[in-house]
């Protein structure tokens, strides 16, 4: 059962960002201020990725651990109710990213994808530090 009445919990999910995200801005920021210049959300590409820089012609992803399934994640947990129907919506959304990923890779576009999990406070540093080295390798 769940804690939260179905009011409550319709207006708990309908806050949650699409885009903007902290993890997204935490990226952004980052690269904006190694020099990095990039486009956000370009609806040009399959799936509209979270960063696109096309000096590198690299696309970067920033999913949310839940959202997009991230394997024995703390923070990607299988909720309680409704467990088909969510399990269902995780698996549609893997599978899009799929499709959007051989799509970008048809067209040369080298991906990189970050959990929300890896830009804690604890990792962020290795994890952005990583991301240059990512993005520069060709």
């Amino acid at each position: 059962m769940d804690v939260h009445e179905p009011e409550v919990r319709s207006y708990n999910m309908s806050r949650i960002k699409s885009r903007d995200t902290k993890p997204e801005l935490i990226v952004r920021k980052f690269l904006f201020n190694k020099g990095f210049r990039y486009r956000v959300n370009d609806k040009r590409l399959p799936g509209k990725p979270d960063i696109v820089l096309p000096k590198y012609k690299t696309v970067i992803f920033i999913h949310g651990c839940f959202w997009h399934g991230h394997k024995n994640c703390k923070y990607a947990p299988t909720p309680k109710t409704r467990t088909d129907w969510w399990q269902a919506k995780i698996d549609t959304n893997k599978k899009r990213d799929i499709v959007n990923y051989r799509l970008l890779r048809s067209l040369g576009w080298k991906i990189i994808k970050i959990f929300e999990c890896e830009l804690k406070t604890k990792n962020r540093e290795k994890v952005l530090n990583k991301l240059i080295k990512s993005i520069l390798q060709l």
